[in-house]
């Protein structure tokens, strides 16, 4: 999740283990180590321009490196706080402020490498947006509380209100799936694999997407908190299939590796994207669109398959426009759209 709300649950956890009169301290200390894991955004080159996603919420994001990226912590933070706490105490609130890390980014839909070096799969529970306020404010409260009274009850009380409103997104998640299995048995769809997860910032509009006979669907879906649900039905591309879309490819070239490297880390949820004649193709992660019922991609990585041992082009689409906005804002009030 973003930064802020790592930060916030790393010194909620860590309070949640303090004794009478440590509550900032520990906050203070919990805050830095929950922001640790997300240091791995920082591994990037020139030179290979997918090395950045690739090791973002990787080995630092694991639940093996917890201990690791804990200690890292409170070395770090030994020299400011030797004198007003033991080093045991202080990688105590390291290792609490830390462990939750990784777990949080699962509970997404970017996916983490939660059981490295076991698997390399991207472990993607999809209950919660990458930025949820909700969250985020549950866990601020209860975390200035702890600081203000001196007591750790409110930081266990806002860790426990955080899991309750985590299980919420998991029973919405439900419903939403439910929805999109409805709709591919009415359009006479076989799914063949189904993802569901939350647009931004909401536990109420989510995109659907879902494979059937080598094609990908996506829609959106929008489970009211009070109300009934709604479809707003979007359109389909064909899965990407290197072995038919790039038959002349190189197996052993840089770009058929770069292929294979951002399909994993799309979960195999990838298509050619070509918007405009003449451009070059775009293999896009279908799991992101800046409106769930749409196609246009978040990201994607053009190919040119002329030059195979030149690296592919790592590329940003994101639409903050107004007319976006209102669309999506439509979306989320369940509105007909214009």
């Amino acid at each position: 999740m973003d930064l802020l709300t790592q930060g916030l649950l790393g010194a909620g956890m860590a309070q949640s283990g303090a004794k009478h009169g440590e509550a900032r301290i520990a906050a203070g200390v919990g805050f830095f180590a929950g922001l640790i894991a997300d240091a791995d955004i920082l591994i990037r080159s020139e030179n290979d321009p997918l090395l950045n996603i690739e090791f973002h919420r990787h080995f630092t994001h694991s639940l093996f490196f917890v201990p690791f990226g804990a200690l890292i912590a409170a070395m770090l933070l030994w020299p400011f706080l030797r004198k007003r706490l033991p080093f045991v105490r202080l990688y105590l609130f390291a290792f609490l402020g830390y462990c939750l890390s990784g777990v949080l980014d699962a509970f997404t839909s970017y996916g983490t490498h939660l059981l490295w070096p076991l698997s390399d799969a991207r472990v993607a529970f999809n209950i919660i947006s990458v930025i949820d306020p909700v969250f985020t404010l549950i866990l601020l409260i209860a975390v200035v509380i702890a600081c203000k009274k001196y007591t750790v009850t409110a930081a266990r009380a806002g860790l426990l209100l955080a899991a309750v409103y985590l299980s919420f997104g998991w029973m919405q998640l439900q419903r939403a799936e439910n929805v999109a299995e409805t709709l591919a048995a009415e359009r006479g769809h076989t799914i063949e694999r189904l993802l569901v997860k939350p647009t931004l910032a909401n536990l109420v509009l989510w995109r659907s997407i879902y494979q059937s006979e080598g094609r990908l669907h996506v829609d959106a879906v929008r489970v009211g908190l009070f109300s009934g649900v709604r479809v707003y039905p979007g359109s389909s591309i064909e899965l990407f299939d290197v072995s038919r879309d790039l038959r002349d490819l190189p197996v052993s070239s840089v770009l058929a590796d770069d292929i294979e490297r951002f399909t994993h880390f799309s979960d195999g949820l990838v298509a050619l994207w070509n918007e405009q004649p003449g451009q070059s193709e775009v293999l896009i992660d279908v799991r992101y669109s800046n409106l769930p019922m749409t196609l246009a991609p978040l990201w994607g990585i053009e190919i040119d398959a002329a030059q195979p041992e030149q690296h592919a082009k790592y590329t940003l689409y994101r639409d903050a426009s107004g007319e976006t906005r209102k669309k999506f804002m439509s979306l989320l009030m369940g509105r007909d759209l214009d």
